[in-house]
């Protein structure tokens, strides 16, 4: 039974994706060595949102090559499960966060990028791993949306739980600047801890 297309391109997305953060975990940053060292950028959880995400494609596409035709009730309901997980994460986790990371960067960037991505940091990061972890998220998911066909959850628990994610992301930025860290967007905390601002 041959591969289609659309399995081997995941395959090559959640190895892209690979590469970009084990490139990324390697750089030496005086920001990684801080309270939530990477975990407190939105660009790096999205990154794993999205590693996440097509490795689960990865292993549904496996399973329904291994299951078919096999007429095993058990491993077609857990099919159907792994199914409903990856189209779940994707319409509520790795889409909107994933537009949202590339739009909010790229917007800000050319308004001013030193508000984002200093050029301080061209020194540590390569030309290529910004695009890897800013630029192709957008197509990577538009690809994955034009070659499958997903069922999407519900408005209202898609909406419960993308809050509930930037609920939780506010919360984690908060716990950060508390533990009198450096600001992951390299704002100056004690500033802003005086002027009544936090």
């Amino acid at each position: 039974m041959a591969l289609v297309p659309c399995q081997v391109l995941r395959v090559a997305i959640l190895l892209s994706y690979c590469s970009i953060l084990c490139n990324y975990k390697a750089i030496e940053m005086p920001s990684h060595q801080t309270y939530g060292g990477s975990w407190k950028f939105l660009t790096f959880i999205d990154l794993v949102i999205q590693a996440v995400f097509f490795g689960i494609c990865v292993l549904t596409d496996l399973s329904s090559l291994l299951t078919r035709g096999s007429g095993n009730q058990e491993q077609e309901r857990q099919l159907r499960k792994l199914i409903s997980l990856r189209d779940w994460m994707l319409a509520v986790l790795a889409f909107p966060v994933g537009v949202f990371v590339v739009a909010v960067f790229w917007i800000i960037y050319a308004y001013d990028r030193e508000m984002i991505y200093p050029k301080l940091l061209d020194n540590f990061i390569p030309g290529w791993l910004n695009h890897g972890m800013h630029t192709t998220v957008l197509p990577f998911i538009l690809i994955e949306m034009r070659t499958s066909h997903h069922a999407y959850p519900s408005r209202s628990s898609g909406l419960a739980a993308i809050c509930t994610f930037s609920v939780g992301y506010i919360l984690w930025q908060r716990t950060t600047f508390l533990k009198k860290t450096a600001d992951p967007f390299n704002r100056r905390p004690r500033r802003l801890l005086r002027s009544g601002c936090s």
